[in-house]
């Protein structure tokens, strides 16, 4: 009996420890002494964080703190897309930080002409923002994991679906 077994590769992140995590860090900004007076503002949309503040000084320190506090919630900081800093109002400063989602096409051929080159056994195949790979061995998807955990690649990776 030749059964095959497959993964996907998807580029994601856990939505409620987001949520968490951005919790944290106005808790952190009203109660530190050097950010607690600047009215600084961190609001989460579905696809942005978007931060208001006094300077580009406490910019820097809300987004250590954004890092710390992400990288506490296991949150890949490969999702931050940090956008340019806009003049707001009244001398303050804003910014966007885009959350990416998902494998881009571009990316999608990245990883499976790697899988190709490496792995002979086994098909990659992009399937919208996900990739599927199948093999005929468990122990190849095995190796597969642990060569792209290795792999410096521009998005955060998670393995789902395994069977």
């Amino acid at each position: 009996m030749a059964s095959n077994f497959s993964f996907d590769i998807v580029s994601d992140f856990d939505r409620q420890e987001l949520v968490n995590a951005i919790d944290q860090v106005v808790r952190d900004i009203k109660g530190r002494y050097d950010l607690k007076d600047t009215q600084t503002t961190v609001d989460l949309s579905e696809q942005t964080i978007t931060i208001n503040t006094d300077s580009e000084f406490t910019l820097e320190a809300v987004h250590t703190v954004l890092r710390e506090k992400a990288a506490k919630r296991n949150i890949s900081q490969k999702i931050f897309e940090f956008g340019k800093i806009d003049s707001a109002s009244g001398n303050r400063v804003r910014q966007e930080i885009t959350l990416k989602k998902g494998i881009s096409q571009e990316i999608g051929k990245q990883i499976s002409k790697l899988i190709r080159d490496e792995f002979k056994k086994v098909q990659a195949s992009i399937q919208g923002d996900v990739v599927r790979v199948t093999a005929k061995s468990k122990d190849e998807l095995q190796a597969i994991i642990q060569r792209l955990k290795q792999e410096e690649l521009p998005v955060a990776l998670q393995f789902t679906n395994y069977r």
